[in-house]
């Protein structure tokens, strides 16, 4: 079996536990997704399984993907990742949403929203100077090296640039429902990405 499963986020919205207690939840359509190859300790090195979600139309695929997804009698699909998995899980088979249970940890990750080019108040959370008038120095970053020695701006110095973009993983993300009859899975608080956005869900290695 494997250890997580493909999705997309589809919005947050809010849940009332038992005893009334609203909770704020982000919902993923997780799944169905179809195993397209099974990679073999003994032909591969490592056991795994590579799993496809949301289908493609042809017209749309390369033909190379094609090809790969025909040497499995699937039909095409968007996007392909790669799991860990344990025990015999034949090719073709389908992976739903009940892999997850309600009460359990996961690990969500995605790529965040993009913002672009940002200034180091925006970026990195810098005070800033002086708001008054004159001072001169309001949203700037001040100094960013050293004189004659080293005579180089220092390695890993926070300064403005590109913001977002990036590949994160939200860990330990507790799982407040599941409902395998509409592909959904409940996890409570926020994960990374825009709406629409692909994210992979993975038991949790750190929370039991």
């Amino acid at each position: 079996m494997t250890t997580g499963l493909l999705g997309q986020k589809l919005g947050m919205t809010q849940l009332f536990l038992d005893g009334g207690r609203a909770v704020p939840v982000t919902v993923i359509e997780a799944g169905p997704c179809r195993v397209s190859q099974v990679k073999t300790r003994e032909r591969d090195g490592y056991a795994a399984v590579q799993l496809a979600f949301l289908e493609l139309p042809d017209r749309k695929a390369s033909k190379p993907s094609r090809g790969h997804f025909a040497k499995a009698n699937l039909p095409v699909f968007r996007h392909v990742r790669e799991f860990r998995a344990s025990g015999d899980t034949p090719v073709g088979s389908t992976i739903t949403v009940s892999l997850f249970a309600k009460g359990e940890f996961v690990d969500v990750t995605g790529v965040s929203k993009g913002k672009g080019f940002q200034g180091v108040m925006k970026r990195h959370h810098f005070r800033g100077g002086p708001e008054t008038h004159g001072s001169m120095f309001h949203r700037a970053p001040g100094s960013i090296g050293s004189s004659s020695s080293p005579s180089r701006v220092w390695k890993n110095m926070r300064m403005a640039g590109h913001m977002g973009n990036v590949k994160v993983t939200t860990q330990a993300l507790q799982v407040v429902d599941v409902r395998p009859e509409e592909h959904l899975i409940f996890v409570r608080g926020s994960i990374p990405g825009a709406r629409g956005s692909l994210v992979v869900i993975k038991k949790s290695v750190k929370a039991s």
